[in-house]
């Protein structure tokens, strides 16, 4: 088994996903955000940071935990209770924690949103779902029966954890413009944006219940996929890419929330 210098994981990590460049929220920390003595042995990914993942992480024998929401998205709070006991099992067991949320959603090979469409035999041609100065999501052309992409999206659902729910859908319906922005992507940012590009079809995990009255009245189609669904790809992708990369092991932790 190879052991990395973690300061060379994390260095690779970072220019990959250009985690310095990327904006995010402020609760997202991109990057290292608990280090360890200095070497991985083993990588484990998960799409959430939480009790389950770290015990996970520990149970497989990973010193590296990769996350999509990471140790300070629930913002500030005291190490005490769960937060200590997950603390305590990283430090005993020097696990190191990285954490990648927008710039792992918008990568162009490893992110969850073009990776979402490659499931649904869908092919990007521009960016979508912008973000300050990016784009996080994708969008693009088709011909498809509107039916058959949601057939689509609740197999691909179903099989990573959750299930799917969608707007009303017209016999007959077929989708031309679609537009994929993953989690909670059904905003009213995404939406003022699937107007003006003409999409007729969204495809989210997940968004407010006033999103599916939107929809209605603007001849839109939404498909909700599930938040935690539509995020397991990025993770798993990039631990498969890093355990390419340096030759060590990976395991992915599935710990669906049934959103």
């Amino acid at each position: 088994m190879t052991d990395v210098p973690l300061r060379d994981l994390v260095l690779y990590l970072d220019e990959l996903l250009e985690t310095g460049r990327i904006p995010d929220y402020p609760n997202a920390v991109n990057g290292l955000q608990l280090a360890n003595f200095g070497t991985v042995s083993k990588v484990a990914a998960a799409v959430d940071f939480s009790s389950a993942s770290v015990a996970g992480a520990v149970r497989e024998g990973a010193d590296c935990l990769l996350v999509h929401h990471g140790m300070f998205w629930s913002g500030l709070e005291p190490v005490r209770g769960p937060a200590y006991e997950r603390m305590k099992q990283l430090i005993e067991r020097d696990v190191a924690v990285y954490a990648s949320h927008l710039p792992l959603d918008r990568h162009e090979q490893l992110g969850n949103n073009v990776l979402l469409a490659a499931e649904l035999g869908l092919t990007p041609s521009a960016g979508f779902a912008r973000f300050q100065t990016i784009d996080i999501g994708v969008r693009g052309d088709a011909d498809i029966s509107t039916a058959e992409l949601a057939e689509r999206a609740a197999e691909f659902a179903a099989s990573h954890g959750g299930g799917l729910r969608t707007t009303p859908i017209e016999a007959g319906r077929r989708t031309r413009r679609w537009a994929i922005c993953s989690g909670a992507g059904a905003s009213s940012e995404t939406l003022r944006e699937a107007t003006e590009h003409g999409i007729d079809t969204l495809i989210v995990g997940e968004g407010a219940h006033w999103t599916a009255v939107h929809a209605a009245d603007n001849d839109l189609v939404i498909l909700y996929a599930g938040h935690y669904a539509t995020e397991t790809l990025g993770v798993r992708a990039l631990a498969q890419r890093v355990s390419e990369r340096f030759s060590v092991p990976w395991i992915f932790l599935e710990h669906p929330t049934g959103l």
